[in-house]
Protein backbone atom coordinates (compact mmCIF):
# COMPACT_ATOMS: atom_id res chain seq x y z
CA UNK A 1 0.00 0.00 0.00
CA UNK A 2 2.72 2.47 1.02
CA UNK A 3 4.70 1.58 -2.10
CA UNK A 4 1.74 2.45 -4.34
CA UNK A 5 0.88 5.65 -2.50
CA UNK A 6 4.50 6.77 -2.80
CA UNK A 7 4.37 6.00 -6.52
CA UNK A 8 1.19 8.04 -6.90
CA UNK A 9 2.91 11.05 -5.35
CA UNK A 10 5.97 10.51 -7.56
CA UNK A 11 3.82 10.31 -10.68
CA UNK A 12 2.05 13.54 -9.78
CA UNK A 13 5.44 15.24 -9.57
CA UNK A 14 6.61 13.71 -12.85
CA UNK A 15 3.52 14.89 -14.71
CA UNK A 16 4.56 18.40 -13.80
CA UNK A 17 8.01 18.02 -15.33
CA UNK A 18 8.56 20.05 -18.49
CA UNK A 19 8.52 18.28 -21.84
CA UNK A 20 12.23 19.01 -22.19
CA UNK A 21 12.94 16.14 -19.77
CA UNK A 22 11.57 13.51 -22.16
CA UNK A 23 14.09 10.76 -21.36
CA UNK A 24 13.62 11.19 -17.60
CA UNK A 25 9.88 10.99 -18.05
CA UNK A 26 10.15 7.81 -20.15
CA UNK A 27 12.28 6.09 -17.52
CA UNK A 28 9.92 7.21 -14.78
CA UNK A 29 6.90 5.94 -16.71
CA UNK A 30 8.56 2.52 -17.06
CA UNK A 31 9.28 2.28 -13.35
CA UNK A 32 5.83 3.48 -12.38
CA UNK A 33 4.10 1.17 -14.85
CA UNK A 34 5.85 -1.73 -13.15
CA UNK A 35 4.76 -0.42 -9.74
CA UNK A 36 1.16 0.33 -10.63
CA UNK A 37 0.34 -2.56 -12.94
CA UNK A 38 1.48 -6.06 -11.99
CA UNK A 39 1.86 -8.98 -14.38
CA UNK A 40 -1.39 -10.39 -13.00
CA UNK A 41 -3.23 -7.14 -13.64
CA UNK A 42 -1.86 -6.96 -17.17
CA UNK A 43 -3.06 -10.54 -17.67
CA UNK A 44 -6.57 -9.54 -16.60
CA UNK A 45 -6.54 -6.52 -18.92
CA UNK A 46 -5.35 -8.74 -21.77
CA UNK A 47 -8.28 -11.10 -21.18
CA UNK A 48 -10.68 -8.18 -21.23
CA UNK A 49 -9.15 -6.85 -24.46
CA UNK A 50 -9.58 -10.28 -26.05
CA UNK A 51 -13.26 -10.25 -25.07
CA UNK A 52 -13.65 -6.77 -26.54
CA UNK A 53 -12.06 -7.89 -29.79
CA UNK A 54 -14.26 -10.96 -30.04
CA UNK A 55 -17.55 -9.42 -28.96
CA UNK A 56 -17.34 -5.89 -30.36
CA UNK A 57 -14.76 -6.07 -33.13
CA UNK A 58 -15.99 -9.53 -34.21
CA UNK A 59 -12.51 -10.82 -35.00
CA UNK A 60 -12.39 -14.27 -36.58
CA UNK A 61 -9.61 -16.69 -35.73
CA UNK A 62 -7.99 -19.13 -38.15
CA UNK A 63 -9.45 -22.58 -37.62
CA UNK A 64 -6.85 -24.58 -39.55
CA UNK A 65 -4.70 -26.21 -36.84
CA UNK A 66 -1.72 -26.50 -39.19
CA UNK A 67 -1.60 -22.72 -39.69
CA UNK A 68 -2.05 -21.96 -36.00
CA UNK A 69 0.60 -24.51 -35.01
CA UNK A 70 3.03 -23.09 -37.59
CA UNK A 71 2.72 -19.54 -36.23
CA UNK A 72 3.05 -20.71 -32.63
CA UNK A 73 6.08 -22.87 -33.43
CA UNK A 74 7.68 -19.98 -35.31
CA UNK A 75 7.11 -17.68 -32.35
CA UNK A 76 8.29 -20.16 -29.70
CA UNK A 77 12.04 -19.33 -29.85
CA UNK A 78 11.15 -15.62 -29.95
CA UNK A 79 9.06 -15.99 -26.80
CA UNK A 80 11.92 -17.82 -25.07
CA UNK A 81 14.15 -14.82 -25.73
CA UNK A 82 11.50 -12.37 -24.49
CA UNK A 83 10.93 -14.43 -21.34
CA UNK A 84 14.56 -13.86 -20.34
CA UNK A 85 13.82 -10.13 -20.07
CA UNK A 86 10.33 -10.45 -18.61
CA UNK A 87 9.74 -13.87 -17.04
CA UNK A 88 6.35 -13.08 -15.49
CA UNK A 89 4.42 -12.99 -18.78
CA UNK A 90 2.30 -15.96 -19.92
CA UNK A 91 2.31 -15.61 -23.69
CA UNK A 92 -0.69 -16.42 -25.89
CA UNK A 93 -0.45 -16.46 -29.71
CA UNK A 94 -3.63 -15.84 -31.75
CA UNK A 95 -3.99 -15.89 -35.55
CA UNK A 96 -6.71 -13.60 -36.92
CA UNK A 97 -8.28 -14.55 -40.23
CA UNK A 98 -8.10 -11.37 -42.29
CA UNK A 99 -6.01 -11.70 -45.49
CA UNK A 100 -6.34 -8.01 -46.32
CA UNK A 101 -4.85 -6.79 -43.05
CA UNK A 102 -1.05 -6.70 -43.02
CA UNK A 103 -0.62 -6.30 -39.30
CA UNK A 104 0.18 -7.74 -35.89
CA UNK A 105 -0.18 -6.33 -32.40
CA UNK A 106 0.34 -7.27 -28.78
CA UNK A 107 -1.73 -6.37 -25.74
CA UNK A 108 -1.00 -6.43 -22.01
CA UNK A 109 -0.54 -9.89 -20.56
CA UNK A 110 1.42 -11.25 -23.53
CA UNK A 111 -1.47 -11.64 -25.96
CA UNK A 112 0.12 -11.53 -29.41
CA UNK A 113 -2.15 -11.33 -32.46
CA UNK A 114 -0.99 -12.08 -36.02
CA UNK A 115 -3.18 -11.38 -39.06
CA UNK A 116 -3.15 -13.78 -41.98
CA UNK A 117 -2.46 -10.75 -44.19
CA UNK A 118 0.93 -10.43 -42.48
CA UNK A 119 1.71 -14.08 -43.17
CA UNK A 120 0.79 -13.64 -46.84
CA UNK A 121 2.92 -10.47 -47.13
CA UNK A 122 6.04 -12.14 -45.68
CA UNK A 123 8.56 -13.73 -48.03
CA UNK A 124 10.80 -15.36 -45.42
CA UNK A 125 10.33 -16.76 -41.94
CA UNK A 126 12.83 -14.16 -40.71
CA UNK A 127 10.45 -11.39 -41.79
CA UNK A 128 7.46 -12.92 -40.02
CA UNK A 129 9.53 -13.76 -36.93
CA UNK A 130 10.96 -10.23 -36.91
CA UNK A 131 7.52 -8.64 -36.78
CA UNK A 132 6.42 -10.97 -33.98
CA UNK A 133 9.64 -10.25 -32.10
CA UNK A 134 8.99 -6.52 -32.49
CA UNK A 135 5.50 -6.92 -31.02
CA UNK A 136 6.89 -9.01 -28.16
CA UNK A 137 9.22 -6.09 -27.49
CA UNK A 138 6.23 -3.83 -26.87
CA UNK A 139 5.10 -6.19 -24.10
CA UNK A 140 8.56 -6.54 -22.58
CA UNK A 141 8.94 -2.76 -22.65
CA UNK A 142 5.58 -2.35 -20.85
CA UNK A 143 4.50 0.09 -23.53
CA UNK A 144 0.75 -0.39 -23.06
CA UNK A 145 1.15 -0.14 -19.30
CA UNK A 146 3.08 3.09 -19.75
CA UNK A 147 0.27 4.41 -21.94
CA UNK A 148 -2.22 3.55 -19.21
CA UNK A 149 -0.22 5.41 -16.59
CA UNK A 150 0.29 8.35 -18.90
CA UNK A 151 -3.16 8.61 -20.48
CA UNK A 152 -5.75 7.04 -18.21
CA UNK A 153 -5.15 9.29 -15.24
CA UNK A 154 -4.08 8.81 -11.65
CA UNK A 155 -7.50 7.83 -10.38
CA UNK A 156 -8.02 4.90 -12.77
CA UNK A 157 -4.54 3.39 -12.44
CA UNK A 158 -4.52 3.87 -8.69
CA UNK A 159 -7.87 2.11 -8.35
CA UNK A 160 -6.54 -0.69 -10.52
CA UNK A 161 -3.37 -0.98 -8.45
CA UNK A 162 -5.24 -0.96 -5.13
CA UNK A 163 -8.00 -3.29 -6.32
CA UNK A 164 -10.62 -0.70 -5.36
CA UNK A 165 -12.53 -0.82 -8.65
CA UNK A 166 -13.50 -4.32 -9.86
CA UNK A 167 -14.48 -2.88 -13.25
CA UNK A 168 -11.23 -1.00 -13.80
CA UNK A 169 -9.68 -3.71 -16.00
CA UNK A 170 -12.75 -3.77 -18.26
CA UNK A 171 -12.75 0.02 -18.43
CA UNK A 172 -9.08 0.11 -19.42
CA UNK A 173 -9.60 -2.68 -21.99
CA UNK A 174 -12.50 -0.82 -23.62
CA UNK A 175 -10.38 2.31 -23.90
CA UNK A 176 -7.45 0.36 -25.34
CA UNK A 177 -9.61 -1.23 -28.05
CA UNK A 178 -11.92 1.70 -28.76
CA UNK A 179 -9.20 4.34 -28.74
CA UNK A 180 -6.60 2.31 -30.61
CA UNK A 181 -4.11 2.77 -27.78
CA UNK A 182 -3.05 -0.87 -28.06
CA UNK A 183 -1.78 -0.22 -31.59
CA UNK A 184 -0.40 3.30 -31.41
CA UNK A 185 3.03 3.74 -29.84
CA UNK A 186 5.39 6.68 -29.61
CA UNK A 187 8.47 6.96 -31.80
CA UNK A 188 10.75 6.04 -28.89
CA UNK A 189 8.63 2.97 -28.11
CA UNK A 190 8.71 1.83 -31.74
CA UNK A 191 12.49 2.26 -31.76
CA UNK A 192 12.84 0.29 -28.54
CA UNK A 193 10.59 -2.48 -29.92
CA UNK A 194 12.72 -2.58 -33.10
CA UNK A 195 15.81 -3.21 -31.00
CA UNK A 196 14.09 -5.89 -28.94
CA UNK A 197 12.84 -7.43 -32.19
CA UNK A 198 16.31 -7.57 -33.76
CA UNK A 199 17.84 -9.00 -30.58
CA UNK A 200 15.14 -11.62 -30.08
CA UNK A 201 15.21 -12.64 -33.76
CA UNK A 202 18.96 -13.10 -33.64
CA UNK A 203 18.80 -15.01 -30.37
CA UNK A 204 16.17 -17.31 -31.90
CA UNK A 205 18.39 -18.02 -34.92
CA UNK A 206 16.55 -15.84 -37.44
CA UNK A 207 18.31 -13.22 -39.54
CA UNK A 208 17.61 -9.95 -37.62
CA UNK A 209 17.60 -8.08 -40.93
CA UNK A 210 14.26 -9.73 -41.69
CA UNK A 211 12.52 -6.86 -39.94
CA UNK A 212 14.41 -4.40 -42.17
CA UNK A 213 13.50 -6.17 -45.42
CA UNK A 214 9.88 -6.25 -44.26
CA UNK A 215 9.93 -2.50 -43.58
CA UNK A 216 11.52 -1.82 -46.97
CA UNK A 217 8.94 -3.98 -48.74
CA UNK A 218 6.02 -2.16 -47.13
CA UNK A 219 7.54 1.19 -48.01
CA UNK A 220 7.77 0.10 -51.65
CA UNK A 221 4.16 -1.11 -51.58
CA UNK A 222 2.85 2.00 -49.82
CA UNK A 223 -0.52 3.09 -51.19
CA UNK A 224 -1.26 -0.21 -52.91
CA UNK A 225 -3.37 -1.74 -50.14
CA UNK A 226 -5.47 -0.45 -47.22
CA UNK A 227 -4.02 -3.28 -45.14
CA UNK A 228 -0.50 -2.00 -45.68
CA UNK A 229 -1.58 1.53 -44.88
CA UNK A 230 -3.00 0.23 -41.59
CA UNK A 231 0.43 -1.09 -40.61
CA UNK A 232 2.14 2.13 -41.63
CA UNK A 233 -0.39 4.24 -39.72
CA UNK A 234 0.46 2.47 -36.47
CA UNK A 235 4.10 1.68 -37.25
CA UNK A 236 5.40 4.73 -39.19
CA UNK A 237 8.40 3.54 -41.18
CA UNK A 238 10.97 5.82 -42.78
CA UNK A 239 14.61 5.68 -43.85
CA UNK A 240 15.82 7.07 -40.52
CA UNK A 241 14.09 4.27 -38.63
CA UNK A 242 15.54 1.66 -40.99
CA UNK A 243 19.02 3.21 -40.72
CA UNK A 244 18.78 3.22 -36.91
CA UNK A 245 17.89 -0.47 -36.91
CA UNK A 246 20.70 -1.31 -39.34
CA UNK A 247 23.13 0.56 -37.10
CA UNK A 248 21.89 -1.25 -33.98
CA UNK A 249 22.25 -4.68 -35.63
CA UNK A 250 25.79 -3.81 -36.72
CA UNK A 251 26.85 -2.36 -33.36
CA UNK A 252 25.52 -5.36 -31.43
CA UNK A 253 26.92 -7.78 -34.03
CA UNK A 254 23.55 -9.53 -34.25
CA UNK A 255 23.44 -12.55 -36.52
CA UNK A 256 21.08 -15.29 -37.56
CA UNK A 257 21.31 -17.99 -40.19
CA UNK A 258 17.62 -18.58 -40.90
CA UNK A 259 16.62 -16.32 -43.78
CA UNK A 260 14.77 -18.85 -45.91
CA UNK A 261 11.09 -19.26 -46.77
CA UNK A 262 11.05 -22.55 -44.85
CA UNK A 263 7.48 -23.83 -44.50
CA UNK A 264 6.02 -20.39 -45.23
CA UNK A 265 5.07 -21.07 -48.90
CA UNK A 266 3.06 -24.14 -47.88
CA UNK A 267 1.25 -22.17 -45.17
CA UNK A 268 0.51 -19.33 -47.58
CA UNK A 269 -0.93 -21.85 -50.02
CA UNK A 270 -3.23 -23.11 -47.28
CA UNK A 271 -4.38 -19.54 -46.77
CA UNK A 272 -5.07 -19.08 -50.45
CA UNK A 273 -1.95 -17.01 -51.15
CA UNK A 274 0.18 -17.25 -54.26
Amino acid sequence: MQRILTAVWSLALIMGVTTGCTQQRVQAEKALAKTFITDEQEEEIGKQVKQELEQKEKVKYVQDPAVVEYVRNLSAPIIRQATKDRPGVKWKINVIDDPKMVNAFATPGGYLYVYTGLILASDTEAELAGVMAHEAGHVVGRHSARAMVNQMGLQTVTQLALGQNPGAAAQVAAQLVGGGAMLAHSRSEESEADEYGARYSSGAGYDPRGLITFFEKLQAMQGQSPGIMKWLSTHPTNQDRIADLQRYISQKNLRGTNNSPGQLPAIKQKLGGR
